[in-house]
């Protein structure tokens, strides 16, 4: 053989290398983006599931205190239809208390007193409490009940509180009976 042919074969021989190794690079680059797309993928749905389960976590969180809210609104008021029922009972107090006032037994006066003072504040205890309301204070519509409204004495007195006929009360932050008021018009 000539070098000629020598120098052919080993062209060829190189090219044939060259070849096979694009090839093999090729085969090596096709396999690294399939491994990038399948972890680009495994990713993807790592992100779904993330945002997914963040989702569902701030739901229950929602949940949680929403519940929370109720079961404490629920203790605070858990007496309320109790505590209504007695609300006729504090007013015949009252009314007892002004009649007693005017008679002369006044031992029978402390000792209705003390049950008295012992039952507000046995109710005081459980959240109740008085809704101010007297005469020459704003009307309030969303506070007080006008049950009727009379000509004013004075112009000073229109548009506020004539008479206060049953007084009002609230629990917690929720009034269970508005005060009746007389207005001034």
């Amino acid at each position: 053989m000539s070098d000629k042919e020598n120098t052919l074969d080993d062209e060829f021989l190189e090219d044939a290398l060259l070849d096979g190794e694009d090839q093999e690079q090729k085969l090596e680059n096709e396999e690294e983006e399939e491994e990038k797309s399948v972890e680009e993928t495994l990713s993807d749905e790592l992100a779904k599931e993330k945002d997914k389960f963040l989702r569902l976590f701030a739901e229950f969180e929602n949940y949680k205190r929403r519940t929370s809210k109720e079961r404490m609104e629920l203790f605070k008021t858990a007496g309320q239809e109790v505590i209504v029922s007695l609300l006729p009972v504090l007013d015949d107090f009252d009314r007892a208390m002004k009649e007693l006032a005017k008679s002369e037994d006044k031992d029978a006066f402390t000792g209705i007193e003390l049950i008295n003072v012992k039952l507000r504040e046995t109710l005081k205890n459980k959240g109740l409490e008085m809704v101010e309301a007297n005469a020459g204070d704003v009307f309030d519509a969303e506070i007080h009940e006008a049950i009727t409204q009379i000509p004013a004495p004075d112009k000073k007195m229109k548009g506020k509180i004539i008479d206060v006929i049953e007084k009002g009360f609230k629990l917690g932050d929720r009034i269970i009976r508005h005060p009746k008021v007389v207005v001034g018009n």
